[in-house]
C-alpha cells in the first residue's frame, strides 16, 4: 500500500480530489514549507487516473537536478535558471512506464551541497530555504531536502532524490521517513546533474521501506524482483561503531533496545569499526568539472562550463554568495590534469582498495548498521539505505536506522524484517 496521510492508496485506488492535492501542493509552496520548486499542471490533471500499471496515477516529486522535459533542472542555482530540460531522463521515463506521474520539482541544497562550505541543508539561490514538516527550526539536512519534506508532510507518497554522500539517506533519517540508495551504476545517470558519477546514484525516498521499493523498482530499466522480508531470528547483522561517540545518547539507547530485541530473538549481532576515508571528498573535487561539464554539453543551459558559473555567482554576489562558493572555486582551480591528475588517481586507487576491504570484513552480514557518520558505504559504492521507527525522538521526528550492506538483495530483505520489528516495538 503507498498513502499520502490516509487518503491515497494504490491497491484500493483511494486518491484525494485534486483539490485536496492542489491545496497541500501550495503547503509545500513559498507559503509553507518551501519544499516545491515548481509544478506541471498538466500533470496534476492525470494524479489519481486509473490504470493497471504498478503505480497508475501515483503522484512524484523530483529534484531539481533531474531532467523532468518541460520543466527546469537548475540544481537550485540561478546560473542554471534557462535550463528547460528537452527530454526526460532515463529513470523519469521508467517512472511514466510504470504510471507514475511526476508533477514537479523539488528545491534542494543548490548543487547537492557542492557549492560552499558551511551551507545550510535545503538552502539554494533559486529556491530558499526549505522548511522541515514537523519543526522549522529543525534542519532538514541535504541535499534532498525537497524531497525529503515533500514525503515527510504528506503532500506526495513518494519522490526521487540524488544521493553521493548521503544526499537520500540522511535526508530521510533527518526528516522520519525512508530512502534507499542503490548501489551505484545500476540507475541511469543520464539527464543527472551531477557531482561525481563515481560516487552519484538517485534514489527513492517514501514513508514505508516497502513504498521505497516500489518506486526504485519503477526507476529501474527492469524491475526489482521482489524482496521477501527476512526471518528476523536469522538476520546476520553488524554494528559500525565508527564514530558512536557523536550521537546522541537517546538515540544509543534506542538502538540497544533494538539490538537486544533482535538478539533475544536469535539474530546474531557482531561489530566492526569502518570510519570514512579521505578519497571519498578528492573523488568529488576531481570528478566535478568534468562530469558537470558533460551534463551541460548536452543541456539547454546557457552557461556550459565550470568556469561560467562560478564567475556568474562572483559577478552577482548578493544573490549567489550569501555563503561564499569554495568548493565551486576549488573544483575550478585546484585540481589540474583533471580525472589524469595524481591526487584523483590516487583516490581512486585508494577507493579500489577500500572496496575490498570493506567487502571482506562485511561478507556474510546481511546489513550493516550506521552508528556515528561514516561515509564509507558511498565511497564503496554499495547499497545503503534508512529505515523509520514508530518511535519518536525529542523533537516529534520518527527514529530511523541507517543500514548498508555488500549484497543488494539481502539488505532489502533485512530492511523490510527490519522496519517491522521497529514498528512493533
Amino acid at each position: 500500500m503507498i498513502c499520502l496521510g490516509s487518503r491515497i492508496t494504490v491497491g484500493e485506488k483511494k486518491m484525494i480530489s485534486r483539490e485536496e492535492m492542489a491545496r497541500l501542493l501550495k503547503t509545500g509552496g513559498k507559503e509553507g514549507l518551501n519544499c516545491i520548486a515548481e509544478l506541471d499542471q498538466a500533470a496534476l490533471e492525470q494524479v489519481g487516473a486509473a490504470g493497471s500499471l504498478p503505480l497508475s496515477g501515483i503522484p512524484v516529486l523530483v529534484k531539481d537536478n533531474i531532467d523532468v522535459r518541460g520543466l527546469h533542472t537548475t540544481a537550485g542555482s540561478l546560473a542554471l535558471e534557462d535550463n528547460i530540460a528537452e527530454a526526460d531522463a532515463p529513470i523519469i521515463r521508467n517512472l511514466r512506464r510504470s504510471g507514475a506521474v511526476p508533477i514537479g520539482k523539488t528545491n534542494m541544497t543548490e548543487f547537492a551541497n557542492y557549492v560552499t562550505k558551511g551551507m545550510p541543508g535545503g538552502y539554494s539561490s533559486r529556491g530558499g530555504q526549505v522548511i522541515h514538516a514537523v519543526d522549522p527550526k529543525l534542519s532538514v539536512s541535504g541535499s534532498s531536502s525537497g524531497s525529503a519534506v515533500a514525503v515527510a508532510a504528506g503532500i506526495v507518497p513518494m519522490a526521487v532524490g540524488t544521493d553521493t554522500s548521503f544526499s537520500v539517506i540522511a535526508c530521510a533519517m533527518f526528516n522520519g521517513i525512508c530512502g534507499l540508495k542503490p548501489p551505484v551504476g545500476v540507475l541511469s545517470a543520464e539527464g543527472i546533474i551531477p557531482i561525481a558519477r563515481t560516487l552519484d546514484s538517485a534514489g527513492p525516498m517514501a514513508r514505508s521501506f516497502s513504498d521505497a521499493l516500489k518506486l526504485y523498482s519503477a526507476m529501474r530499466d527492469e524491475p526489482l524482483p521482489a524482496p521477501a522480508p527476512s526471518d528476523p531470528g536469522k538476520l546476520r547483522l553488524a554494528v559500525n561503531r565508527a564514530n558512536e561517540e557523536t550521537v546522541s545518547a537517546s538515540w544509543m539507547e534506542f538502538l540497544k533496545r533494538f539490538l537486544d530485541h533482535m538478539k533475544a530473538a536469535g539474530a546474531e549481532v557482531s561489530e566492526v569499526t569502518q570510519p570514512p576515508d579521505p578519497a571519498l571528498m578528492t573523488i568529488m573535487q576531481w570528478e566535478f568539472r568534468p562530469m558537470l561539464e558533460d551534463y551541460l554539453s548536452k543541456s539547454a543551459a546557457s552557461r556550459k562550463t565550470l568556469a561560467e558559473i562560478v564567475d556568474y555567482y562572483e559577478s552577482h554576489p548578493a544573490a549567489m554568495m550569501k555563503y561564499g562558493n569554495t568548493l565551486l572555486r576549488a573544483a575550478l582551480d585546484e585540481t589540474p590534469g583533471g580525472l589524469q591528475g595524481k591526487p584523483y588517481l590516487e583516490a581512486m586507487e585508494s577507493r579500489q582498495k577500500a572496496i575490498l576491504r570493506i567487502r571482506e570484513e562485511i561478507s556474510g552480514k546481511d546489513a550493516v548498521i550506521m552508528t556515528g557518520p561514516t561515509h564509507i558505504m558511498h565511497l564503496c559504492g554499495l547499497p545503503s539505505v534508512t529505515v523509520a521507527s514508530s518511535e519518536k525522538d525529542e523533537n516529534g521526528v520518527s527514529r530511523c536506522l541507517i543500514m548498508y550492506g555488500a549484497d543488494e538483495m539481502k539488505l532489502y530483505s533485512a530492511a523490510l524484517a527490519i522496519e517491522d520489528v521497529l514498528r512493533r516495538i
